[in-house]
């Protein structure tokens, strides 16, 4: 590889990297929403979308939910 390829893919790591920081807020906040969240409060018609949300939540593995609540607690500040 030569220089120019390195630094090229090191920028693209970079985005990478910046780019799961801001997924992992948006995991943990929305992970935080649906844990404060009762079915009997919600309109209907976001019931669907709250399930989705609720089953692609459950589906992570515990260590990318883990650093999902992290990110979101620390936005939170």
């Amino acid at each position: 590889m030569n220089k120019q390829e390195v630094e090229l893919l090191s920028e693209e790591i970079e985005m990478l990297m910046r780019e799961r920081a801001m997924l992992l807020d948006v995991v943990g906040a929305a992970a935080m929403m649906i844990s404060h969240a009762e079915a009997k409060d919600l309109p209907a018609s976001v019931m669907d979308a709250a399930e989705r949300l609720s089953k692609a939540l459950n589906a992570l593995s515990e260590d990318t939910l883990k650093d999902a609540l992290e990110a979101a607690r620390a936005k939170r500040g």
